[in-house]
């Protein structure tokens, strides 16, 4: 798959040219006003101390930070600030949106290709990390299969995935009945924003919700070593490459 480096179109909202590879032509992924929605959702820094509670939660902070990471479905690039922030050197981004990905001005390098055909040598990285992304796919199972597959494929002996995707709650079912309630959209601007995604992405966000058994399914065929909490409306996996874990 050829390799180019990104147009000048693409430059960050600083104006700084970010270190950017473009391995595929640039595809239209999210629509504008999603991406518009998105931007009002969370500030920046909202979005980063989100991340990082995350993933301390998730352990993250204790690893050896010398560790290769790559985020999947990076987009604007706030979990690599929550990356950087607690102290990984080597940290790397996937989108498929230049759009979005122009907006990060950090020290990762960002590719904008297809997760399902990550850019990446075999059992070359340590952490993977999806803060969201998956519930886009357009196909099931078929493509969470493929990007399972690339992430168990890069991972190095003793590595590990961290997963974070929307699933279905009580919590969530009673978030969705607010979202198509006009008086609490008009109260409440970030439920609004909400709803708008939602709208935007509604056709993969409602079949990854409606489909838990085999996305269950898919996860438990592609990893020997997994665990799974389901809580607040979210869906948490870890998922273990062979080999002894990295030290914490």
């Amino acid at each position: 798959m050829a390799v180019r480096s990104i147009s000048s179109q693409h430059l960050n909202v600083t104006g700084k040219r970010p270190s950017v590879v473009e391995v595929m032509p640039t595809q239209l992924c999210c629509s504008s006003p999603w991406e518009e929605a998105y931007a009002r959702f969370e500030t920046p820094d909202q979005e980063i101390a989100k991340f990082m509670r995350r993933l301390r939660k998730l352990g993250l902070a204790r690893c050896d930070k010398s560790l290769q990471v790559v985020e999947l479905f990076c987009g604007r690039g706030n979990g690599l600030r929550a990356l950087e922030r607690l102290g990984f050197s080597k940290i790397e981004g996937v989108d498929l949106s230049a759009s979005l990905i122009a907006q990060y001005s950090g020290p990762a390098t960002c590719y904008v290709c297809d997760c399902r055909h990550l850019p990446f040598d075999d059992a070359s990285r340590d952490i993977i990390v999806v803060q969201g992304g998956l519930h886009h796919l357009p196909e099931l199972p078929a493509d969470l299969e493929l990007t399972l597959a690339e992430i168990r494929r890069v991972l190095r002996p003793g590595g590990f995935a961290v997963i974070v995707e929307p699933w279905l709650t009580p919590f969530l079912r009673f978030v969705h009945t607010l979202c198509r309630t006009r008086l609490a959209r008009n109260a409440w601007s970030k439920l609004d924003d909400l709803a708008i995604m939602i709208e935007h992405e509604r056709d993969t966000y409602e079949r990854w919700l409606a489909n838990p058994e085999t996305i269950m399914r898919v996860f438990a065929s592609s990893f020997a070593q997994s665990n799974v909490e389901i809580g607040w409306g979210k869906a948490t996996w870890q998922l273990m490459a062979r080999g002894q874990r990295p030290e914490l």
